[in-house]
């Protein structure tokens, strides 16, 4: 790191955090055994042991003198396993043992390039970068051995930690010994022989999690728990606006009488996260908490005051009703109108979703401070430390080069600790007391208050067919808020029309169905916007957008006369653009089919139901079209029609995403994903009332139950391709499929999320009446 920490820092000592330092970063995943020492060698001929080599075969890792490998995982972990993951890569790779490798989750640092953790990109994007690291140390450590022995490379092979021969064995630790140096270029990387996939030992197989122990021994030390002597606790007075809101003046009397208060603090945010914040301090949560609501507040508010969901939604369909409004995608031939125009038949129909929270079980927390060396440590959990910093910057007036983000488990992101504002108010309050450490702690409703949820959506489709009931055209009309736009409008492209898009927002509109002429528009909700902070959510813009794509697929399907199954198939052909662009995209929508009729499969899809019961598909190509994670879903619902009641008794998902490099992990993404989808189905979404999320707690905000999962199974589709990301795809074809359930079981339609049982009965009794 640039910066290290040091004992004295702020006159702290090492038991003053509940997180050890590390040279090279955070390692809260398991003991560090550093430089651990080899037993003492004899004078027979043997290498000696000199304890402190380390040798860095590239900045993702090192190897000690004992023949440790410390892997540098710049990923966040919530939950995840997202280090094991990528340690097996590299320690496959370069042919380590297994029980000599340990991860290290590093602090923020400009060498470590982009630092984020979010669009099912963390095993992908790792993939080709942590296998070159491991065959740079392989083919290193080789050369070494061979040197040693006067011998062929070629004669020796690396294996289970040590390089072997004819002339004997040497273990990885004592090459290390010899004082290694060997660096590569990056053409010397890219040009670096890669083991076959089919000799790959640890990568698929059944191995010790590194993460695991300290989790279930209670070891594990989570952004909540950091703490350092002589902080101060901050609790935040939040405004009834989340923009536009400015504070006229403020009565702290009745909150001195609070024990342990110290004062409030107006926040100065030149950021703009957090306008009309003020920062209650105290010496403990609790003093901080009772005192806050003792302090009398009189904002001015702003102009999102008196916006509702309804104004939300309403103005995205005024926002789709203009043409010239949002930008087209390049899909091919976006020229729909002429084809529309000579159709024989069209179908077109509406589906609407509602703001929905992140609900992280770990409330949002920061602890900041300046040490004595003028830097700015930043304790927290964060997903995206390359977005955050520039803000952090922002808001203290300082230097990036002068803030270290402090790596921490995460109790859960969902996307939510990808916008870092969280931490700016405990930065500024940090500021205001002269760099004094300031550990900030949202309360629940707070957190959710601040919430930067997944906006309300409004999208419109439309479908033309031929004489022959053959799709020949397709538009996909898409509006919401727009968190790209919002938080870091240069990661947005530009469509055909030289207009950019939130590609978080629009992502799985541009499917690989063929259907002719096709025109997919995307249109940023300029209300929701300038009302909360729109954020990424799990499953991003494809938790919506294949809500709609998937249930009017099914919907024209029943128009047209066929097999909801066979029209899909009909249309998933690897031709043009949809056979594949890319590595991890090779063999495009045939790839799709195939999963797609493997969940029908599982599930018995035209066999006869009891009467209520219904079984449902969709399917889904994940996230990007350039990354794309291929999942077929099948569910079995049965509805009971008196209350409207829906009960998801299976929920079976085909998945094909690549090789599979942690098959336990893969396993518990893709089952909490649908399971999240589930809930997002049927449970989850809140309203905008008086320009706030109505719901402030899990009382009213009622996610899925245990009592409420049905059974899942998860079948993976053996490839030989490259790995694809698993953490959201499975996401996003669950509530199609559970709608399309609920129509084959009662023949109704449901396109508004959540399902809730009081819309499936009044459909009922419109359909009855």
């Amino acid at each position: 790191m640039s910066r290290m920490f040091k004992d004295n820092a702020m006159g702290l000592t090492r038991r003053g955090f509940l997180i050890g330092m590390t040279t090279a970063g955070v390692s809260f995943g398991f003991p560090r055994h550093v430089l651990a020492a080899m037993d003492p060698a004899t004078s027979d001929g043997k290498i000696l042991p000199s304890e402190g080599d380390i040798y860095e075969p590239s900045l993702w890792y090192t190897i000690d003198s004992a023949g440790k490998v410390k892997v540098n995982i710049i990923r966040a972990e919530m939950g995840q396993h997202v280090g094991t993951a990528i340690a097996r890569i590299l320690a496959d790779e370069l042919e380590a043992d297994w029980d000599d490798v340990e991860i290290i989750h590093v602090d923020s640092d400009p060498r470590w390039g982009m630092m984020v953790t979010g669009g099912s990109w963390s095993v992908s994007k790792s993939w080709p970068v942590y296998r070159q690291a491991g065959a740079a140390g392989r083919i290193a450590l080789i050369e070494a051995a061979a040197k040693v022995w006067g011998v062929d490379s070629a004669d020796c092979r690396g294996v289970k930690g040590k390089v072997i021969s004819k002339k004997g064995e040497l273990s990885y630790g004592q090459l290390v010994q010899l004082g290694l140096t060997r660096q590569f270029t990056e053409d010397e990387l890219n040009a670096l022989p890669l083991k076959p996939n089919a000799d790959l030992n640890l990568v698929g197989q059944q191995v010790k999690a590194l993460d695991v122990a300290n989790k279930t021994m209670g070891k594990t030390v989570f952004g909540i728990d950091a703490k350092v002597e002589g902080m101060v606790y901050g609790n935040p007075i939040l405004p009834p606006t989340r923009y536009g809101s400015a504070v006229v003046d403020f009565d702290d009397t009745a909150a001195k009488k609070v024990k342990g208060y110290q004062k409030t603090i107006v926040l100065d945010d030149s950021s703009g996260s957090v306008p009309g914040w003020l920062m209650v301090i105290a010496t403990s949560f609790v003093a901080a908490q009772k005192a806050a609501k003792l302090v009398t507040v009189n904002w001015t508010e702003g102009d999102a005051k008196n916006v509702s969901e309804a104004d939300i939604i309403e103005h995205g369909r005024s926002l789709l009703g203009d043409d010239s409004k949002g930008s087209i995608l390049d899909t091919g031939n976006v020229n729909t109108a002429p084809v529309f125009a000579k159709a024989n038949e069209q179908f077109t129909q509406e589906y609407i979703t509602s703001t929905v929270l992140h609900g992280q079980m770990e409330p949002l927390n920061a602890l900041v401070f300046r040490n004595p060396d003028g830097v700015w440590e930043v304790h927290s959990g964060c997903q995206w430390q390359s977005l955050t910093l520039p803000v952090l910057a922002q808001a203290l007036g300082e230097d990036e080069a002068n803030i270290v983000l402090r790596t921490y488990m995460l109790g859960g992101g969902f996307g939510r600790r990808l916008n870092g504002d969280y931490t700016i108010p405990a930065a500024l309050a940090s500021k205001a007391l002269g760099g004094k450490p300031v550990k900030m702690l949202l309360t629940r409703p707070q957190d959710i208050q601040f919430d930067s949820a997944r906006s309300a959506s409004v999208q419109q489709l439309k479908i033309a067919f031929d004489d022959n009931k053959t799709v020949i055209g397709m538009e996909h009309h898409a509006t919401a808020g727009w968190p790209t736009q919002v938080l870091v409008p240069g990661f947005m492209p530009k469509g055909v029309n030289d207009e950019p898009f939130d590609p978080f927002s629009i992502a799985g509109a541009d499917h690989w169905y063929r259907v002719g002429a096709q025109k997919v528009r995307a249109v940023s909700n300029d209300l929701a916007n300038a009302t909360f902070r729109p954020g990424w959510l799990r499953s991003v813009g494809p938790g919506w957008t294949n809500w709609a794509l998937e249930s009017f697929m099914d919907e024209a399907a029943h128009f047209a006369g066929k097999d909801a199954l066979q029209f899909r198939l009909d249309m998933l052909i690897a031709e043009g653009r949809n056979a594949g662009s890319t590595p991890v995209a090779e063999g495009g929508a045939a790839r799709q089919a195939v999963a797609l009729e493997k969940a029908a499969e599982m599930i018995g899809w035209g066999k006869p139901q009891a009467p209520n019961k219904g079984i449902g598909l969709a399917t889904t190509f994940g996230q990007e079209r350039e990354m794309p994670t291929w999942v077929g879903c099948a569910v079995q619902v049965h509805v009971e029609p008196n209350n409207g009641l829906v009960t998801v008794e299976k929920l079976y998902l085909a998945v094909d995403a690549g090789i599979v490099v942690d098959p336990d992990g893969a396993q518990a993404q893709c089952q909490g994903a649908a399971l999240w989808g589930l809930s997002m189905a049927l449970f989850e979404g809140t309203e905008i009332v008086n320009g706030q999320f109505k719901d402030q707690n899990f009382d009213r905000y009622t996610p899925l139950r245990i009592g409420q999962t049905p059974e899942v199974k998860v079948e993976f589709i053996a490839s030989t391709l490259p790995p694809s990301g698993l953490g959201e795809p499975a996401v996003t074809p669950v509530a199609p499929a559970i709608a399309n359930a609920i129509y084959n079981a009662v023949g109704v339609r449901l396109r508004k999320l959540p399902m809730s049982p009081a819309d499936v009965k009044a459909a009922l009794e419109q359909k009855n009446a």
